[in-house]
């Protein structure tokens, strides 16, 4: 495959159905979901040296998505509803309950520090 027809594949993949959801209508209110997608992709050819045959080529492709919310349409108003990610909410909290322990514990060896050096000053 040359790298154009690569390319061309890879456009063909990255359209805006990608990030809008169908649109679906129930009881007067329409939603519109929204995604977030990212793709990468590389590629490449070569041929041996000096005319001495054998040619290469290869590519790769990758797309990764995720929901970020919806487009709510009610009576001719719009309003965005956020998605929950509630495995990053989760993630984000053990991180910082790690971080928090870290600081206190660094806390109290400096407390404990200060505390003896006083005390062998005498006072």
């Amino acid at each position: 495959m040359k790298a154009q027809e690569f390319v061309g594949q890879a456009k063909d993949v990255l359209t805006v159905k990608r990030v809008f959801g169908d649109p679906y209508e129930k009881n007067g209110v329409t939603v519109i979901p929204a995604a977030a997608v990212r793709g990468a992709g590389g590629g490449g050819s070569g041929e041996g040296p000096d005319g001495e045959g054998g040619s290469g080529s290869g590519g790769g492709f990758g797309l990764t998505g995720r929901p970020v919310g919806a487009y709510v349409i009610k009576d001719g108003v719009v309003t965005w509803q956020p998605a929950v990610d509630l495995t990053r909410v989760i993630l984000g909290g053990q991180v910082l309950a790690v971080v928090m322990m870290l600081v206190l514990r660094s806390m109290r060896k400096t407390r404990a520090k200060v505390k003896r050096a006083k005390i062998r000053k005498g006072g």
